[in-house]
């Protein structure tokens, strides 16, 4: 989704990514940034959280009529019906986020 908006085209791919995991490891309570995804990152969790945070915020957006593509495409089965995931409040985050 990202791809579709210029805001995030001034971020590092892997900065993108991590933060992207860290997410999606919030998203699914699977625990949070470990030493062994810092070490091979290269980032820790305090560098990621206001894209974190962005990223979160991306997700409450409704598709614009033309834009639409990336959500239909991952609101199938075979890809595990991600889009349909329901973004984290805003709150919650903030307090899981301190905890990594």
């Amino acid at each position: 989704m990202t791809l579709q908006e210029y805001d995030y085209a001034r971020e590092s791919p892997s900065k993108l990514a991590a933060s992207c995991l860290l997410l999606a490891l919030t998203m699914k309570n699977l625990g949070g940034w470990t030493p062994t995804l810092e070490y091979y990152s290269g980032y820790c969790s305090q560098d990621l959280h206001p894209l974190v945070k962005r990223l979160n915020f991306l997700l409450t957006y409704q598709p614009r009529d033309k834009l639409k593509a990336v959500r239909t495409k991952y609101s199938q089965r075979a890809f595990f019906e991600v889009a349909k995931i329901a973004p984290m409040d805003m709150l919650k985050l903030e307090e899981k986020l301190k905890s990594c």
